[in-house]
């Protein structure tokens, strides 16, 4: 009986593991697109009304730190 226990909370830790992975994949991939959308935000700014480069710049540099900690895997749908 203790081993059927043991194995019931092995598998039970296992998916309380993949599930906060999921979650963490999700608001990764959510910070990401919102990140995306400012940067096209900024772009439209600079061209038609009077946004700046520093802000476009700003944005690309941010959207580059999430790439480089999270991947890229929100940009490919």
């Amino acid at each position: 009986m203790a081993g059927f226990l043991d194995r019931a909370k092995e598998q039970a830790q296992r998916g309380i593991s993949q599930g906060k992975e999921k979650v963490e994949e999700v608001q990764a991939q959510r910070a990401g697109n919102e990140l995306l959308r400012a940067l096209g935000q900024a772009y439209y700014e600079q061209q038609r009304s009077n946004g700046s480069a520093e802000a476009v710049q700003g944005s690309m540099v941010r959207l580059e730190q999430h790439i480089a900690e999270h991947g890229d895997a929100f940009l490919k749908k």
